[in-house]
């Protein structure tokens, strides 16, 4: 590569550093350094950010403390919430200051963050006192954006370093695959860095205790009333869908080590676990009569497999099925995931509807197509995909193959309010209401 195209390419990213830092910086300024007033804890890594926060919040708040918190689902601060509608997990040009600067206003004693690779790539973590950074876990994602996996994991590290510059602690992971790669680089900080782990003898005691007072499957039908199906009677022993797979026992590892070092009694952090009621569109469960189907924001290869083995746990008996409706994001975004998705899905599902997700502009039946061929290419007896590109219909199509017994799951949305197409449009969607209208009117029907 010449001299002249070199500098042609790393004027932009030099610009853009230099843009953002700015704004970083003029926001904390602007604001007053509110992060001076508060204890801000920042929450990253690929997977479980969002369950981590919910339930490090939930510890707080049965501690009596007054939390602020933000993430890709919300914005709290204090006893108001609303939804975080600015579509993007760690917004830029001051807004984290600025949400600051509101719980400090509102005397929040506690100010949870997610914290993105994107979000440090852009300075936004800057000018803030974090007073605990903890990394819940690394797989492949955002290769394209990063430029690379190893760009992507040091974004990661940068952000746990930046923590410890600014004089906080430090938590990592030990169930995680890349947990020597951040306890290594941080070996020169090992005063400051906390170790979490499941096998720790203190938390398989406490978890033994904390099964839910009620199981999402002994819930509300659709009509409001105590569901007694024979469904919910096949599920009533499942604990909850937040302790369905592994890396959930993961975030609750590490929402435990972060309260403990706080000093939260061992019993608050006992009873706020067993009520933790989970995260809306992570893993969560939908009911309609005697059926029911499974929500889930899984958009990455480990979380889909990790939705995927814990519903299969959930089938009543060998010959319940698992109805799986997938697609994937469009707009660039890590077209690599997109074979890797349909072979999982071709290992675990017994029927696949292959659909829209978020096709930006990308068409969406190529979109569908990639992932087909992840499905194609695997070495195993795998179902024969049905492609219906209408998401609403692939749904009814799904639920409509059901038996009593079987599941339907549907991930890549979870909560989300839109399904974002071509030239900025967006089509408002809730997963959630849709599929529970289409399961009520199957049990109608029946």
């Amino acid at each position: 590569m010449s001299l002249k195209s070199t500098i042609r390419n790393i004027a932009p990213r030099k610009a853009f550093g230099a843009y953002h830092f700015v704004w970083a910086w003029l926001g904390a300024k602007a604001a007053r350094h509110p992060s001076e007033k508060l204890f801000v804890i920042g929450v990253t890594g690929t997977k479980g950010k969002t369950t981590t926060l919910e339930l490090l919040n939930a510890i707080l708040e049965a501690a009596g403390k007054k939390t602020a918190l933000l993430s890709s689902l919300r914005m709290k601060i204090g006893d108001t919430t609303m939804k975080n509608r600015t579509g993007n997990s760690m917004p830029g040009r001051a807004y984290i200051q600025s949400f600051l600067n509101a719980a400090r206003a509102a005397r929040c004693g506690y100010a949870l963050v997610e914290v993105t690779s994107q979000g440090v790539v852009a300075h936004r973590h800057r000018f803030t006192n974090w007073n605990m950074g903890v990394m819940t876990n690394l797989s492949p994602e955002h290769i394209e954006s990063h430029g690379s996996f190893e760009n992507y994991r040091a974004a990661k590290l940068s952000f746990l370093k930046y923590v410890l510059k600014k004089g906080g602690k430090v938590f990592l992971n030990a169930d995680d695959q890349h947990f020597d790669f951040f306890s290594d680089a941080l070996i020169e900080a090992r005063e400051k860095v906390v170790t979490v782990t499941v096998k720790d003898r203190w938390l398989q005691d406490r978890l033994a205790k904390s099964s839910p007072q009620r199981s999402p499957v002994q819930s509300l039908n659709s009509h409001g009333e105590e569901d007694g199906s024979a469904a919910t009677q096949a599920h009533s022993q499942a604990r909850s869908q937040f302790f369905l797979s592994q890396f959930n026992e993961q975030n609750v590892a590490l929402a435990a080590g972060v309260a403990r070092e706080l000093g939260i009694a061992d019993a608050v952090i006992e009873e706020a676990v067993r009520n933790f009621a989970g995260v809306p569109g992570r893993m969560e469960f939908v009911f309609g009569g005697p059926y029911f189907g499974i929500v889930d924001y899984a958009h990455t290869p480990d979380s889909l497999l990790a939705a995927y083995s814990a519903a299969r746990s959930l089938l009543a008996n060998d010959d319940a099925k698992l109805i799986c409706v997938l697609g994937g994001a469009g707009g660039g975004r890590d077209t690599w995931k997109r074979p890797e998705m349909g072979k999982i899905a071709a290992h675990y599902c017994d029927e696949i509807i292959l659909t829209d997700e978020d096709p930006y502009d990308e068409d969406p039946n190529a979109i569908i197509d990639q992932v087909a061929a992840g499905i194609a290419d695997t070495p195993y007896p795998k179902p024969t995909p049905v492609r219906i590109v209408d998401r609403h219909e692939a749904l009814q199509h799904a639920v409509g193959m059901m038996r009593e017994g079987d599941i339907v799951i549907a991930t890549g949305k979870g909560s989300e309010d839109w399904i974002h197409r071509a030239r900025g449009r967006k089509d408002p969607w809730n997963e959630k209401e849709i599929m529970q209208a289409i399961l009520g009117k199957k049990s109608q029907e029946e």
